[in-house]
């Protein structure tokens, strides 16, 4: 049995402001000397990032549909097992699932950990009829522990007394937080939620500010107090992570892209890899500088057509990516990844050349043509992931994939090795491109739910770097 004080912060739905006050209450409990273990719950990067820089450690994602109930739980307690405090943000709204009995909710999440829940509401133009929504939320799954109320956005204090009041009188859930309304939101949104970390400066000012409003209109003790009610845990006391694969004297040299064009990477994704038995090294392509040798390299998401001219301007290293991949090195991209690995990247009425390893092109589209979970079938052989296997993912993209005809006038699209069972992929209803020993695909995992990933990457990684030491020893 594992005792570890918790809390989930969730909303009514998304833009309540729940991940403000996670990022504000995560700083101020750090700055008072208390050790926070953050947590996302899943599928997300941004917000995760930020709640990183907030505690000054990663967060941790948590996502019921990408992991099993034993797995999640695990990681869990092993990631929070040395903090004083754990913060799990949720997603959407509170209940809101994969279907009407709200699976993979955020509730959910909050009953598997069984955490008290505060629950994050925007009372804007609100008094009375909060304290309904309140008890409608209380009372709709009675596994819930529903154990307090942030309120946000409140116009002054006559409203904030008549809002407490009315919750507490009505549902008996104490008000642990009462926020003013903000006059511009410290951290902008676009259309994936907040603006990435690294796309905006400032950001140790806004996490202060943000900390400094927290202790001015939230019961910081208070709700540690109802963190500590949280009972005792019973994990597996299995490990989550992949077991090594035999990698000879030396580990496998990895690189994973880290710039301002790809930086989507599940923390758990890189530690798995070197559970797997690989040293990670980061790579940039926007970067003149040379490359170490590498034995496999790692595209994550990000945003690429927000560096598209520095992309294509950086002529050398699209060239070193296809000819690395021209040569059987092992190379796994994501979403963003694979964008550059096609030949164009289509912005408005401006083509950028990329790398050129797929007969492919995206364009940005103004409406998302890609989101939220996804269910693949692998259909054809690709170093990765065994055909057969069923894989659980999710797509985030506002790009649309076009095959070379649409672009050129000839040409087919390339075989493909997933099968959509959910989601869109890149083309008729298919994801997953692949060549030699490059594979690429919209569809993001999770590497503690694609158990194989990690140590089949390794295991090409190993292949491909003894294959040239064989190469060199017959020259």
């Amino acid at each position: 049995m594992t005792h570890i004080p918790r809390l989930v912060l969730a909303g009514l739905s998304g833009g309540s402001g729940k991940t403000l006050v996670s990022l504000g209450l995560s700083r101020a409990w750090l700055e008072a000397g208390i050790s926070v273990a953050p947590f996302k719950k899943g599928p997300d990067y941004i917000d995760a990032a930020w709640l990183g820089l907030a505690a000054k450690r990663h967060a941790t994602n948590l996502d019921p549909f990408l992991l099993s109930e034993e797995t999640l739980l695990d990681l869990f307690v092993e990631k929070a097992a040395e903090s004083h405090l754990a913060v799990v943000e949720g997603n959407r709204g509170l209940f809101d699932g994969g279907d009407v009995n709200g699976t993979f909710s955020s509730s959910q999440l909050a009953r598997s950990l069984q955490a008290p829940l505060i629950l994050v509401i925007d009372a804007t133009k609100m008094t009375r009829t909060v304290a309904a929504i309140v008890h409608g939320c209380a009372t709709f799954e009675p596994e819930l522990n529903l154990a307090g109320i942030i309120l946000n956005r409140t116009a002054g204090e006559r409203h904030r007394r008549i809002l407490r009041q009315s919750i507490e009188h009505y549902t008996g859930i104490p008000v642990l937080g009462a926020l003013p309304k903000i006059a511009e939101n410290p951290i902008p949104e676009r259309h994936m939620g907040l603006i990435s970390n690294r796309e905006y400066g400032g950001q140790e000012a806004i996490l202060t500010g943000l900390a400094q409003t927290m202790r001015e209109s939230c019961d910081l003790d208070g709700l540690l107090a109802i963190a500590r009610t949280a009972p005792p845990l019973s994990p597996s006391g299995r490990s989550p992570w992949p077991l090594p694969v035999a990698t000879g004297q030396a580990r496998p040299r990895i690189g994973y892209v880290l710039d301002a064009a790809l930086w989507f990477y599940y923390q758990e994704n890189l530690e798995a890899l070197r559970h797997a038995g690989a040293d990670l090294v980061p790579v940039s392509l926007l970067s003149h500088d040379p490359w170490p040798e590498l034995h496999g390299l790692y595209l994550g998401g990000g945003f690429p057509e927000t560096q598209a001219q520095e992309l294509a301007d950086n002529a050398a290293v699209r060239g070193s990516v296809l000819e690395l991949s021209r040569q059987g090195l092992p190379i796994y991209a994501e979403c963003g990844g694979f964008m550059y690995l096609c030949e164009e990247l289509h912005t408005g009425n401006t083509i950028y050349p990329m790398a050129g390893v797929f007969p492919l092109a995206t364009t940005l589209c103004d409406r998302p043509q890609g989101l939220g979970y996804a269910e693949a079938e692998v259909v054809a052989a690709n170093p990765f992931h065994p055909q057969g296997t069923i894989l659980k993912g999710h797509e985030f993209h506002y790009s649309r994939c076009l095959a070379r005809s649409h672009f050129t006038g000839h040409g087919d699209r390339p075989p493909m090795a997933l099968k959509m069972l959910r989601g869109s992929g890149m083309l008729e209803g298919f994801d997953g491109v692949s060549t030699r020993n490059t594979f690429a695909a919209y569809t993001h995992i999770h590497a503690l739910g694609a158990t194989h990933w990690a140590g089949k990457f390794v295991e090409a990684a190993v292949a491909w770097r003894d294959g040239q030491r064989g190469q060199e020893g017959q020259e």
